[in-house]
């Protein structure tokens, strides 16, 4: 059963706004020229070697180009070069025409590539990418358009891991701050980093500006959509809060399936959530079924790994934990805990109001079985630091934009322990390691999705993360904004051609 009080508070923020509204012009930002896109939070950085949250990542891709892209199938395509495969570990990669100009007028060749791979290969930048590629065991320029790279290991995926932004090798060299001054090839240059709530860039095909503006509180993101201080909101907002804009004639809402996982993550070096029954027991007590009907209203779907089952390396006969509150019970009993000495946890989220909600309906659940959870809510940046550091317990997070299986090596081989990969919660498993060593070498990918199929399997009775969902994309658009089609991993691309309507 989901606490009641909990369902509810949305109906006072719905309320509040529509009294809000009603006192507020629909049109207080109307000479704006700007393409304004409202974030929950802003950007950790700006450099892609660095980035690995989801709204770096997103707003990176627009600056940046990458050799290699993936299609809506999860297909690798080419985007600033072609590929053909000499040998099992010898690959060769041509610069094709399209974004081979720089932003500071340079032009983007051969020589930029190395250097871009050879930064994040060199240990000294701790790179989170560097596990990712490091099979790369040197790399030749044939000529200013074509680049070979030779491997320790055959790996037909290998150019699905060339997914990094290429950076002008010069100010490599001078160790230009990317972080903040960042200079790509790609659509959207960057303009300028007011503060950490502003960021303002310029597309290149016609100098329209774009501006993403980070608002923490939803309801302020929503009253300056209403009043056209901003044209676009992705994602972070309650289904009711959704379900209210939808009704509204100056907005339109856009929905889409996504492959953002969301799940429960453990230190699994911690004397308690370092015990598998303890996590089994956990996992039975969440009710996702009822979570996502009535507090989700229906905008995700039952996960089981971190690929949906339609992915060519999912496992589409895994869809999560059942809700089992008296296994659940069982399990706490006898691992020692009753009414009498309940089991204490503490949980870390962030301070979005969305999700604090939806943890305080877990907390509320585990309460149901005899857990006693301790939330603690921070903004993000606290919140993502002591994650990426281990400093915690128990935590909620979602992965975007996952297409390629090295996420597994990257998220659960005993090497990518921070800062080597993201393998936040210490789990070490020697099954693990050698499953995804044995599937990355497998020249055939029916083969190799066998192979991540049992390792999915495993993870999934071994619960180092609890999966809980996969969410949906949703956009929130002003009436005179067209051109923005969501993606299925929630990515900012179509912002390319997206285009005011002259009224």
């Amino acid at each position: 059963m989901i606490a009641t009080r909990s369902i509810n508070k949305p109906r006072y923020i719905i309320l509040f706004l529509c009294l809000l509204v009603s006192f507020l012009s629909a049109c207080a930002d109307a000479d704006r020229k700007s393409l304004a896109f409202g974030l929950n939070a802003g950007p950790v950085t700006l450099d892609p070697r660095f980035a690995t949250d989801a709204i770096s990542y997103r707003i990176t891709r627009l600056i940046y180009k990458s050799l290699v892209d993936f299609d809506e199938q999860f297909k690798m395509i080419p985007e600033l070069a072609n590929w053909e495969q000499l040998a099992p570990d010898h690959y060769r990669f041509t610069l094709t025409g399209k974004y081979r100009i720089f932003h500071d007028g340079s032009r983007l060749t051969s020589a930029d590539v190395k250097a871009t791979y050879a930064s994040v290969l060199n240990p000294v930048n701790a790179s989170p990418h560097r596990g990712s590629i490091e099979m790369i065991e040197s790399m030749q320029l044939l000529d200013e358009d074509t680049i070979d790279f030779k491997l320790s290991q055959s790996d037909p995926l290998f150019p699905g891991r060339l997914v990094i932004g290429i950076l002008p090798a010069a100010l490599i060299n001078q160790q230009h701050n990317f972080n903040r001054l960042p200079i790509g090839s790609g659509p959207i240059r960057f303009s300028k980093w007011i503060d950490d709530s502003r960021l303002s860039m310029t597309r290149l095909h016609d100098n329209q500006g774009i501006e993403f503006i980070a608002l923490k509180d939803p309801t302020v993101r929503v009253l300056k959509l209403l009043r056209g201080e901003i044209d676009l909101v992705q994602g972070n907002l309650s289904p009711e809060i959704v379900q209210w804009l939808d009704d509204k004639q100056s907005i339109t809402v856009k929905r889409k399936h996504g492959n953002t996982f969301t799940y429960i993550g453990f230190n699994l070096e911690d004397a308690i959530t370092g015990n598998s029954a303890i996590r089994h027991a956990i996992a039975l007590a969440i009710d996702r079924d009822a979570i996502i009907k009535y507090v989700m209203g229906e905008s995700a779907r039952k996960a089981g790994a971190l690929f949906t089952p339609d992915h060519w390396a999912g496992q589409s006969e895994l869809t999560g934990v059942a809700y089992n509150p008296e296994q659940s019970k069982q399990l706490l009993k006898a691992a020692g805990y009753d009414a009498a000495a309940p089991l204490k946890l503490s949980y870390k989220t962030s301070n979005d109001p969305f999700r604090l909600r939806l943890a305080t309906i877990i907390q509320h659940q585990l309460k149901a079985v005899g857990i006693e959870v301790d939330i603690n809510s921070y903004d993000w940046g606290t919140f993502y630091g002591d994650i990426k550091s281990g400093r915690f317990q128990m935590y909620s997070l979602s992965w975007v934009g996952l297409k390629m299986p090295d996420i597994f090596r990257y998220v659960f081989h005993s090497s990518a322990i921070p800062p080597n990969g993201a393998n936040r919660g210490r789990f070490v498993d020697t099954r693990v390691d050698s499953l995804i060593e044995t599937a990355e070498v497998e020249p055939s990918l029916a083969k190799q999705a066998e192979y991540y199929r049992e390792l999915q399997q495993i993870l999934f009775d071994a619960l180092p993360y609890i999966p809980l969902w996969y969410e949906d994309n949703v956009v929130a658009i002003r009436n005179g904004i067209e051109g923005y089609v969501l993606s299925t991993d929630g990515n900012f691309d179509s912002l390319e051609n997206t285009y005011k309507v002259n009224n």
